[in-house]
């Protein structure tokens, strides 16, 4: 068996000494010219934010910090305005967006899935040069879960936006005339869906509209 490629996963105070975890993978296959690489992105061209159910992937290590020793929560307890119990905060189903985008595909010029790093972060992987994405906080109320975790933690709007999603799973550019149909086929997959955001000419960074 060939591990060809992966990361280790950085969660201090979760693996005990001599302790080992060995993640499965799933590897799927495209045909180039159907790959997204975000070549198409161009100026013009809409961010639409897909919801997140919690902390997905990553924020755990801070999370943990926060509700059990800041905040000094056990498991069974109620997560600050979350209406969940801590477990159930944390230990929220990651969403599959799969049926969400396979619909309208074809019309998507790029994809961020929104893991470690936050919107920023993956955001910038897929911009051309030249193509700056401007992201406008406003256009979404952040979950219960982060704005419990910002207060009880103390964190600043800066970190926040570095270690967790806030809420935004998933970010697809597309033009404009494809948002409609985007958020169509993500409503009938029960998946909120927003316009967060659009490309302008720029160096390859992202903005955030309100610091």
């Amino acid at each position: 068996m060939a591990l060809a490629g992966g990361e280790t996963a950085q969660m201090p105070g979760l693996y005990q000494p001599g302790t080992y975890d060995l993640a499965g993978t799933i590897i799927g296959v495209v045909e180039e010219d159907r790959a997204l690489h975000g070549d198409d992105i161009t100026s013009g061209d809409i961010l639409l934010g897909y919801g997140s159910t919690g902390l997905h992937t990553n924020g755990y290590t801070l999370a943990r910090r926060i509700v059990f020793e800041q905040m000094g929560l056990d498991l069974a307890d109620q997560l600050g305005d979350t209406g969940q119990t801590v477990a159930q905060a944390l230990l929220a189903v990651h969403r599959s967006y799969y049926r969400s985008v396979v619909p309208v595909l074809d019309r998507v010029h790029g994809l961020a899935h929104i893991t470690g790093g936050g919107i920023g972060g993956n955001l910038v992987r897929i911009l051309p040069a030249e193509s700056q994405a401007t992201v406008d906080p406003d256009s979404w109320e952040l979950p219960p879960l982060f704005t419990t975790l910002q207060q009880a933690g103390r964190v600043s709007t800066g970190e926040m936006r570095d270690v967790f999603n806030l809420g935004v799973g998933l970010i697809a550019v597309l033009p404009p005339d494809a948002v409609a149909a985007a958020q169509s086929a993500a409503a009938a997959d029960g998946v909120p869906t927003w316009v967060m955001g659009e490309i302008h000419r720029g160096s390859r960074t992202v903005r955030f509209a309100r610091p």
